[in-house]
């Protein structure tokens, strides 16, 4: 997979089309990544004892949180002219190397 954890990336397709954030992780085997601030949808938890509150455990509620994108609906930013880009790959001594296809930089 070309995105990796912390890349900033922004989403093209879907709900949270336009927005930008960091990509938090990646599941590699459903091919989708979790980026901050995009997607968010709420979950209703039920409350928990009083004796696991005191202790630091969540309270109950409805909690939002980052869902899953599929990888074909975000693009990686340039960090040159932080623009989406696509992906190059290209081998160098043996070692895999990205590179942004807009501007030619390296992003690794």
């Amino acid at each position: 997979m070309k995105i990796r954890k912390d890349d900033t990336v922004k989403v093209i397709a879907g709900k949270s089309k336009g927005r930008t954030g960091r990509v938090l992780r990646v599941d590699l085997k459903r091919e989708r990544v979790y980026v901050e601030g995009a997607n968010i949808v709420k979950r209703h938890q039920r409350p928990r004892t009083i004796r696991d509150t005191q202790r630091g455990g969540e309270i109950g509620g409805v909690i939002e949180t980052e869902g899953p994108i599929h990888v074909s609906n975000v693009m990686l930013l340039d960090p040159k002219s932080n623009q989406p880009t696509r992906i190059r790959v290209s081998r160098e001594g043996g070692r895999r190397k990205r590179i942004a296809a807009r501007s030619g930089e390296a992003i690794d």
